[in-house]
Parts: C-alpha cells; structure tokens; sequence
C-alpha cells in the first residue's frame, strides 16, 4: 500500500541522511523486526541497547512509509478522551493507559539524549479546543479526571483563551507534558546508534514469506535469502494486514502541509503550543524549522491511495482556511503538502504484544494520533518480555482486550 503521497516536509528538509544496504544473503539474528519506520526503530534501538542480535528488514527505504508523513505531535492524550476511555475499557484500565503515554513523552527524551542527535525533539504544551459549546462540560470533566491521576492540566474557560491567544473558543485544556519531533531524522538517529551497538538494517527488501512456529522464525525474501531467528517483531503498522491477516484497525486519510517560514505569529504566543481540536475531524498545528508551520487534518475515511492523492490539492487550501479561522491576519503559503494514511482503533489504543496464531512473534502497531509515544511503549514492553521481565502495561494494550 502506498502510506503517503506529495512531498513530505522531513525528507526533503533533511535529506538523505544514511544510506542502508539491501539484504543480499542469509543471515541469523536472535530477534528480526520487519518494519523501519519510527516504531521499528525505537524497538531496535531498546532491543540492541539490551543485548539482543537484532536484524532489521523493510521494503522501502528507512523511515519512508508513514513515518516520512507523520507531523509528529508527540501528546499523551489519546484519541479517545479519558472520561469516555474509562467507559468503555474501566476506569484503571484508562488511567493506566494515560499514565503510560505521559510517561513515554519522558522516555522519548531519554531516547533523543541516548542517541546525541535529538532531530528537533522539543518540550511542549498543549492546547486541546472545544469547537461547540456541547464540549465545554466534557473538558471539564476531564480536566478533572487527569487532576485526579497526577496529570497537570489547565481548564480554560472563554475569556482565559481570548486573553493569551488570538482566537476565541468555548473552551480547552492546556497540557504540560507534549513534545515535537522530526520523526524522520530521530528515525535515522536510532538506526543509527542501534547500528552501532551491532543491529543489521536492510532496507528495499522484500518479505515473501514468514514461517513462525514455537521452534524459531524463518523468513524468506523477494531475492531468495532466508533469515533465522529466534523471535519476530512485527512494527509494519497500518500494513499489518500483510501478516496478521484481520482488520484491528478503521483506516483513515489525513492531509498536511509546512509552509513557507514565518517571522511572528501574534496571539499564539512565543512557545508556540500544540494545538488540536476536539472536532472530528479535527486539526492541528505545530511549529517546525526554520519557522515553519505545520497543519494537518481534513481526515477522511481511506478508499484508495489515488481517491486520496486527488483530494489534496483541495484538502490543502481547506487547511489554509481553518489556519485563518485561528489567526485571520496571517499570510499562509504552504512550500510542501501532503497526504497519509493510518489507522483508528475503536479505543484508540495501540495494539502490542504477543497474539495466539503467531507463536515466537510480538507485534507493535502503535494506531492513532499518537503513534510515536505508543513506539516507546511498545519497545519497552517487547524489551522486557524477552529478558523475562514482567511489564504492567502489556495488558492494557494486548490482542483480544
């Protein structure tokens, strides 16, 4: 499937930071990890970090499916706010759930110092809007509901919003513990520093075939090599449908687009938070280099990739409105715009661990809004089972929950 269309503001901003070789014979490793976009590496970089002969296989190159379109907001929220999330899952399950994903925006820190190229990774706040007066009263229940679990948010009725930004909302909650990143560049830092505690990455090589039984793994590919190992992790995303045969997932076109660089935005203020919007579909703007913004949203149900391609142009200048919609005075000129794909999960929680028809394999599919932060989850937990170690939160985002 094609993940994304247009130009991706990060490969072209970067460049071609690191070229890897293709697999062209056998090989044997203790743990292989299909998948080399953002969550592939995160579970490369925990798992080489630990011991573990780790070989990595994608058949594009490194970084360049979904990864390469992500805007890369880095929020604890999940989609599913935590009052509805307690609902439908039970109250510890949700709390423990966000705690998880606060906690992770800490440890995608570590990961950025760990690696000494951090690729743009930034602290920041958080700005989640009402769009209707209907949300008010939610926002403020779950304001509520974070205070109670030791998460600092700030309710902001009407008048707080007009008197620190440009834009007048019924309401919204500002949150202290987000973060932004170059997705792509930290994808390449990780592979990188993995690389050199001994991992082996290969891309543009293609998976045919993959024998997991309780004995071992054994993969072939397009070229004919064969790859043994002793566990397989499956970090192929919005692609797991290739291997786990079974839909997890509502899959979703999203558009975005960086502009050209801006001096000053007045009434956003000079950190520039993360904002989103309760709406669905929502949007939701970042700062990027040199200046730049980012916008993404206009999200849609996912038909084809050519639907979607053709619905850009026309997504991108509905972003610009909806930008103005928040600071009217403001010239806005995309430089880069495009298109992805990914994945909704009636939670909006990840899918990790083990699942019953594949024995010696784990998965990672980090769904929703918040992909990245579910990455470092998902590595720590596959991290610690393979040591022997126990992990309170592979339950909360284990097969058949």
């Amino acid at each position: 499937m094609d993940l994304k269309s247009g130009y991706p503001f990060w490969p072209v901003n970067d460049g071609l930071l690191h070229v890897y070789p293709r697999l062209d014979g056998d090989a044997t490793c203790d743990v292989a990890i299909i998948g080399a976009g953002i969550t592939g590496a995160l579970v490369a970089h925990y798992l080489a970090s630990a011991g573990f002969d780790t070989l990595v296989l994608d058949r594009r190159d490194v970084g360049w499916g979904s990864t390469a379109a992500s805007t890369a907001l880095l929020q604890y929220e999940i989609d599913v706010p935590l009052v509805e999330l307690a609902e439908k899952r039970g109250r510890d399950h949700a709390q423990r759930a966000y705690l998880a994903c606060r906690d992770a925006i800490e440890k995608l820190e570590c990961a950025a110092v760990a690696v000494g190229n951090n690729f743009g990774f930034e602290r920041k706040r958080s700005l989640f809007v009402a769009t209707s007066k209907r949300d008010v009263k939610l926002l403020r229940a779950e304001a509520e509901a974070r205070r109670a679990i030791g998460i600092r948010v700030d309710f902001l009725d009407e008048r707080d919003i007009a008197s620190r930004f440009a834009f007048r909302r019924p309401a919204a909650l500002l949150s202290y513990d987000a973060a932004q990143v170059d997705a792509y560049g930290f994808t390449h830092a990780l592979f990188a520093d993995a690389a050199r505690r001994g991992a082996r990455i290969y891309d543009r090589t293609v998976v045919t075939n993959v024998d997991a039984a309780e004995r071992g793994v054994t993969i072939a590919t397009a070229d004919g090599c064969m790859v043994r190992a002793r566990r397989i992790v499956f970090a192929t995303g919005y692609e797991n449908r290739d291997f786990l045969g079974e839909d997890l997932a509502k899959l979703v076109s999203t558009f975005a687009f960086a502009s050209e660089p801006l001096v000053d935005i007045p009434g956003w203020g000079e950190d520039r938070c993360l904002i989103w919007e309760r709406a669905h579909p929502y949007l939701y703007m970042r700062s990027a280099a040199n200046g730049r913004v980012m916008i993404g949203g206009e999200d849609e149900n996912f038909r084809d990739p050519a639907h979607r391609d053709r619905l850009l142009p026309k997504k991108t200048e509905k972003l610009v409105e909806r930008f103005h919609e928040y600071f009217p005075d403001v010239p806005m000129e995309p430089a880069f715009s495009w298109a992805g794909t990914f994945g909704e999960t009636k939670d909006g929680l990840a899918y990790i661990g083990t699942h019953p028809d594949w024995p010696s394999a784990f998965f990672a599919l980090g769904y929703g809004g918040n992909g990245i932060t579910y990455g470092v989850i998902a590595a720590e937990i596959i991290r610690d089972a393979l040591l022997g170690r126990a992990n309170d939160q592979a339950e909360l985002f284990r097969f058949g929950r």
